[in-house]
């Protein structure tokens, strides 16, 4: 199908729906098709990941009305887009809050920047699935009940499915970034083991350390194919 012409991406013409609401009040949406089985796309469960939002915005203005065939979630942390931060407005690691066999409560760590040793301090919350932008995307992912989902994060660089996937090695060959079992540091309570513990597929698409200009120029239209022909 042919992409929409580039004058007329300038706006997100795919219809929305709100699936939730965020600590400090914001709506969350989803676009895109709904029915069971439809496979979900998201980015920015960590709010300081822009990048990820930009690659997946500029994916969805470039498929045409009707070819769509996922649906995408543009920031599962809207508070902490808006915000800069990468947790919520509680200041809760999102990624860390969901109810998986290794959660626990506490402190988890992340840099403040690429370039100091020192780190920013998270909670997991209160308890696991305490937030509710963790309950509106677990209900969500019960809705859809989708056949694989796609968590797209950055700055990492890499493929990570912890078994090869056909959506993993379509990524692995479309991308060129390597593929990865696990990540090296400790990550209880993340969304992509929630769904693995629960018999979904999950790969994450960390992009590496970039623009958001070459997020779009690298990465769109990678995203965008996936989004009018599924892998699987």
């Amino acid at each position: 199908m042919p992409d929409v012409p580039l004058p007329d991406r300038g706006r997100l013409r795919h219809p929305s729906e709100p699936f939730g609401t965020t600590r400090g009040g914001r709506a969350l949406e989803v676009v895109g098709p709904l029915a069971s089985g439809t496979p979900l796309v998201l980015a920015a469960i960590h709010g300081n990941e822009s990048e990820s939002t930009i690659a997946l915005s500029a994916a969805l203005r470039t498929v045409a009305a009707g070819d769509l065939r996922c649906a995408a979630v543009l920031a599962a942390n809207p508070d902490g887009v808006l915000l800069g931060t990468r947790g919520n407005a509680a200041g809760v690691d999102l990624n860390r809050n969901f109810p998986t066999s290794d959660w626990r409560p506490g402190k988890v760590l992340s840099h403040w920047s690429s370039e100091t040793r020192q780190v920013v301090e998270l909670s997991t919350g209160d308890a696991p699935a305490s937030e509710p932008e963790t309950v509106a995307l677990m209900a969500l992912v019960e809705r859809l009940a989708p056949r694989w989902v796609l968590a797209v994060h950055a700055p990492i660089g890499v493929i990570i499915e912890p078994e090869p996937t056909p959506l993993g090695e379509a990524l692995v060959a479309d991308t060129g970034l390597r593929r990865v079992t696990r990540v090296t540091y400790d990550t209880p309570g993340v969304f992509d083991l929630w769904l693995r513990e629960r018999g979904t597929t999950c790969v994450t698409l960390e992009l590496p350390r970039i623009t958001h200009d070459t997020a779009v120029v690298t990465y769109s239209g990678i995203l965008a194919d996936l989004l009018r022909a599924p892998i699987g």
